[in-house]
């Protein structure tokens, strides 16, 4: 039988690697969070590069790229502690000294990071939100945000199994003249030598919709800290499937 949610709330609260702080809607900074700015000196002490799951979910990207990498520091950030407690106390048990977690809001993810602070994102697996643009993590309304704590040219990774989610961001980029790095709509059959990182590890939720027999797309880009960013003006064909076992609820066959 699993561990209950209240215990894993328990064993989150004390393990070291997490970080549950609140945020603050009005503020340029979560409440009482000292490591805005400061979590190569004051949390992982040292200057590695730092990366960024977001929607980590279990948080097995967080904690394999942190040890196929100890020359970077890794954070997943996700609202369900109950899903990020399996990664949490892998990379716990694991003494892995280049991971933490973050439990919060990702709408909000600007307020715990300084300016240049991180340089990698990962989007794995992200709900593609198809009925509106702003709640989509590769939405402008992001990167927007992104851009708030990320390098100039800080990298974007887009790892999904939504044929909605690949083709909107693939047409955001179009719209805003970014060229991708990397963009195939079959990760497991695309023969570059340039997507290790993305083929390295297989989440959960990866694994199920492969042996549902659903390809595997991948984005890779560098978002740019100027200039204005524009939506897509286009209509999306819409999945076919909301989740791992439930049909789309909607009548509507595309949407913007």
């Amino acid at each position: 039988m699993g561990k209950g949610k209240l215990a894993k709330f328990a064993e989150m609260a004390k393990n070291p690697l997490v970080l549950e702080p609140r945020y603050n809607p009005t503020a340029e900074k979560a409440d009482d969070f000292t490591l805005q700015g400061n979590w190569n000196r004051d949390f992982f002490h040292n200057q590695n590069p730092i990366v960024l799951e977001l929607g980590c979910g279990r948080g097995e990207y967080t904690v394999g790229l942190a040890q196929l990498y100890p020359d970077r520091n890794f954070i997943g950030v996700d609202i369900k502690g109950s899903r990020m407690w399996t990664g949490a106390t892998d990379a716990l048990n694991k003494g892995l000294g280049n991971v933490a977690f973050l439990r919060t809001n990702i709408e909000f993810i600007w307020q715990f990071f300084g300016k240049d602070e991180v340089s990698e994102i990962w989007l794995t697996f992200s709900d593609p939100q198809m009925k509106k643009a702003t709640k989509r993590l590769s939405s402008t309304y992001f990167l927007e945000r992104y851009r708030r704590f990320m390098t100039d040219g800080g990298l974007i990774h887009l790892k999904t199994d939504s044929n909605f989610l690949f083709t909107y961001t693939w047409e955001m980029l179009k719209a805003n003249d970014i060229t991708p790095e990397v963009c195939t709509r079959n990760l497991y059959e695309y023969t570059g030598d340039d997507t290790v990182e993305a083929r390295s590890f297989q989440t959960y939720y990866e694994g199920m919709w492969r042996d549902r027999g659903i390809d595997i797309k991948y984005l890779r880009f560098r978002l740019p800290q100027q200039g204005t960013l524009t939506e897509p003006d286009v209509e999306i064909p819409l999945d076919e499937y909301r989740s791992y076992s439930r049909e789309k609820r909607s009548s509507l066959t595309t949407s913007k």
